[in-house]
């Protein structure tokens, strides 16, 4: 019996392997490794397929939401909203900018920021939000929207697990000031390595993050701020130029992959199983379920059952960031720690086969019955 893996990028290679083999040695030929064409030419064609004027490569998604936050002058005396429940990354770069994270409460069905624990955490201190699109689901950018304008908050949409999401008509990262995306291998439209980009409909805005992102050079030697050394290097964008036509079929793969799971796992006692909420297009970054067992001991135990068959889950996240020691905050966020003792996120990527997904669910109903 085969293992089945969480993601399988071997797999995905063998559909363009001739194409990104060709562009990257023509890449290679032409001696520029750093910015040149294959840069500027993703950055464009990103910023066509997000739906806003300006994109802005970086090295990573981390770098990306902290370069956003630098050109909005978020700092030290700032406070900046995030959900507890995500990868540290978010929390993490508003602490880099010099900012205080203040943790909200997530929405149980959809594992992103609730806007109500949201709008309860405004302080006269707060300039920005962060609403994290959490496996590929989006947030509730209407009501974040109506919270950011009352309270003259900006929004830097976290996107790093939704690319080519939508939240009605409009792609997740057009729809706030700023829309912030991770090229982690693993992500829906993965590079070779690390990447990111931000993508705005300000011009301004996107000036000074590529100064800030360069040194803190607006021109060669002259520097104008503390900036940092974050780019996008040239093989990585002719690699992210070469899938980026697939990135749609890849999505509508993981939304059928989706469904699938959901007609297989209905029948199983003691699992949750995720649900897109309207109007939100998810793109299925993960397809993570929850033990109803309020107890991550059965948790870890389920996914232990499922490695022994040769079947490799993931646990999205295990701790929430306000638990974390290096923020060790007494918040009451109870949503997102039951999330964290439950959560589940089962093999999802756009070539996994309907017999693999036979096998989980079959494994999965004989592993609830040996808890």
């Amino acid at each position: 019996m085969s293992l089945i893996p969480p993601i399988d990028l071997a797999r995905q290679y063998a559909h363009f392997q001739q194409d990104v083999e060709s562009a990257v040695c023509q890449l290679m030929a032409s001696g520029r490794y750093i910015g040149g064409a294959a840069v500027s030419d993703f950055e464009r064609e990103f910023a066509i397929y997000v739906g806003t004027g300006e994109c802005v490569s970086c090295n990573s998604g981390t770098d990306a939401l902290y370069l956003a936050l630098r050109a909005f002058g978020i700092g030290a005396g700032d406070e900046v909203i995030v959900p507890s429940f995500t990868f540290v990354a978010t929390a993490e770069t508003v602490s880099a900018a010099g900012a205080t994270p203040v943790f909200a409460d997530i929405d149980p069905v959809t594992f992103t920021l609730d806007p109500d624990r949201l709008e309860a955490a405004v302080t006269d201190s707060t300039r920005a939000v962060i609403p994290v699109h959490l496996f590929g689901h989006p947030a509730n950018l209407d009501r974040i929207g109506e919270i950011a304008r009352d309270r003259d908050l900006k929004i830097i949409e976290d996107c790093a697990q939704s690319t080519g999401a939508y939240w009605r008509d409009r792609q997740v990262g057009s729809i706030g000031h700023v829309g912030c995306f991770s090229f982690f291998p693993t992500k829906n439209l993965g590079a070779f390595g690390d990447g990111g980009a931000i993508v705005t409909d300000d011009p301004e805005l996107a000036q000074q993050m590529r100064v800030i992102k360069e040194h803190g050079s607006p021109r060669r030697y002259h520097h104008t701020e503390i900036g940092i050394n974050s780019r996008l290097d040239a093989i990585q964008a002719t690699i992210l130029r070469v899938k980026l036509p697939w990135l749609d079929r890849w999505n509508e793969s993981r939304a059928a992959i989706a469904a699938r799971y959901d007609d297989l796992l209905a029948p199983i006692p003691d699992l949750i199983r995720p649900r897109q909420v309207e109007p939100a297009r998810s793109v299925w970054n993960q397809y993570t379920i929850r033990l109803d067992r309020h107890d991550s001991a059965a948790r870890d135990r389920l996914r232990e059952l499922l490695l022994a068959r040769e079947i490799v889950s993931s646990v999205y996240y295990p701790r929430s960031l306000h638990q974390q020691p290096v923020y060790d905050s007494d918040a009451a966020l109870p949503e997102s720690e039951r999330a964290a003792r439950e959560v589940l996120s089962l093999p999802m990527f756009p070539e996994l086969t309907e017999p693999e997904q036979e096998r989980i669910a079959y494994a999965l109903k004989d592993c609830i019955v040996e808890l």
